[in-house]
């Protein structure tokens, strides 16, 4: 089963080719037919007419987001009614098959540190200068990922957490996610580790000259946790 940053991931991509594309029409067409939807079934989802989504697909008319967003929900909710066949192969190529990754999510407006802090029921434990606005987060089973990436495979992980805060469960001391993150070029302004048995010194030490902040979560457990960090996805900054 694909997990719900997944879907969520593919469904902007799939809702961004649509209205990146020159004929916004065919491009429907094409996604609806790459997930073997006919256009009345389709229709039967939506709850509209089959002749509304075929006057779209011919461009007899044009839809606005609110309608792209719809129209790629009721594909994803179909294809989940038949075991997420299409989802399943688009993770694969679309390079978003990182098992270890347990949640990741946008903010729709960033947050600001003292928030996070709050939501995670954290302890600070370093403060660096220059700490910008987060945008998102990404949560990690620390003992997959680090036992099972590739030096590469981690870099494009990497890739992920440009204004994202990283949320590391499953920590010891914390050494092990510090160091990894030590040799990267692209590093995080924030980590959050998620229960650590006991932090390690050293750890502390390598953030601080990095510039990263250490925030200690004591939330019960990591289903706790996640849907407090979705709490802060709709949240409104001022």
């Amino acid at each position: 089963m694909a997990s719900d940053y997944v879907i969520e991931l593919i469904a902007k991509r799939i809702a961004g080719d649509i209205v990146w594309s020159s004929n916004i029409g065919l491009s429907m067409k094409k996604w609806r037919e790459m997930f073997g939807i006919s256009q009345s079934e389709l229709a039967r989802v939506l709850g509209i007419s089959q002749t509304v989504i075929a006057d779209y697909e011919r461009g007899r008319r044009q839809p606005g987001s609110a309608f792209v967003k719809k129209f790629v929900q009721g594909l994803i909710e179909i294809d989940e009614r038949r075991g997420f066949k299409v989802i399943s192969e688009l993770s694969k190529s679309f390079t978003l098959n990182f098992p270890f990754i347990m949640d990741m999510r946008d903010f729709e407006t960033p947050i600001c540190f003292d928030e996070l802090t709050i939501a995670v029921d954290g302890i600070p434990l370093n403060s660096t200068i220059n700490l910008k606005k987060i945008y998102g987060y990404v949560v990690v089973d620390s003992l997959t990922a680090i036992t099972a990436l590739s030096g590469m495979e981690f870099y494009q992980f990497l890739s992920l957490v440009f204004n994202r805060v990283i949320v590391f469960t499953k920590v010891t001391s914390g050494r092990s996610p510090i160091i990894a993150l030590k040799i990267s070029p692209v590093k995080p302004d924030v980590v959050v580790l998620h229960k650590p048995l006991k932090m390690d010194p050293l750890s502390i030490d390598l953030a601080d000259k990095e510039g990263i902040n250490i925030i200690i979560s004591t939330k019960r457990n990591e289903e706790e946790l996640i849907k407090s960090l979705r709490t802060l996805v709709h949240s409104k900054s001022l």
